[in-house]
């Protein structure tokens, strides 16, 4: 699975900044909206600068923010949990925002990771348009390949605007997504360890 996009196959109209800011003139007329009053005039370039942050996941690799390990963990082979990472996504089908916490664990065979690249890894990954579902399992098989473990669990706990502010209005529904590989899969005892370790 390819994970990242170059910049030519991200872009192949090569449309630039202005034809994104024309789109957004476009979507505000059609809202019933004067794009040239005051407070609209600056609208779209802002618009523009926001999404690139949103969406900032398509010109990053994940596997590079894994490239670097280390050795010298005197055989530690048991689990490295890391908990209540933030997760803000944006979802594939309306372009809602995704808002929650994700938790990662995997179990080193002869290397770890430095901890921060954990939470980079998330980051990559939502930082694009998504379904929960792929998201946790993009987390996870990354991790799994990437670091060569032994096993990898991600759970993600989250609330999607797309339900809460349009359509079945449920303000108080969360969805929760958990998958495994490895030692995790295979073996409950680590998948029930690793799920009171987030419990807490």
């Amino acid at each position: 699975m390819k994970l990242v996009k170059n910049e030519n196959e991200l872009n192949k109209e090569n449309i630039s900044d202005k034809e994104a800011q024309e789109a957004f003139v476009k979507i505000l007329k059609w809202m019933g909206e004067d794009p040239g009053r005051e407070g609209l005039l600056e609208t779209p370039k802002r618009v523009v600068k926001a999404f690139k942050e949103y969406f900032k996941g398509y010109r990053e690799d994940p596997k590079e923010i894994l490239n670097k390990t280390f050795g010298d963990v005197d055989g530690y082979d048991d689990m490295v949990v890391q908990k209540n990472i933030s997760v803000q996504s944006h979802c594939e089908h309306h372009m809602a925002p995704i808002i929650g916490i994700a938790h990662v664990a995997y179990i080193p065979k002869e290397r770890v990771v430095g901890l921060s690249k954990l939470a980079r890894v998330v980051e990559v990954f939502s930082k694009r348009l998504q379904t929960q579902e792929r998201l946790t399992m993009q987390i996870a098989t990354t991790l799994m390949e990437s670091l060569d473990a032994k096993g990898v669990a991600v759970t993600i706990d989250s609330t999607h605007q797309c339900m809460t502010m349009r359509g079945i209005k449920k303000e108080q529904a969360t969805t929760v997504t958990n998958y495994y590989l490895g030692q995790f899969k295979e073996d409950l005892s680590y998948q029930n360890r690793y799920l009171r370790f987030i419990a807490k």
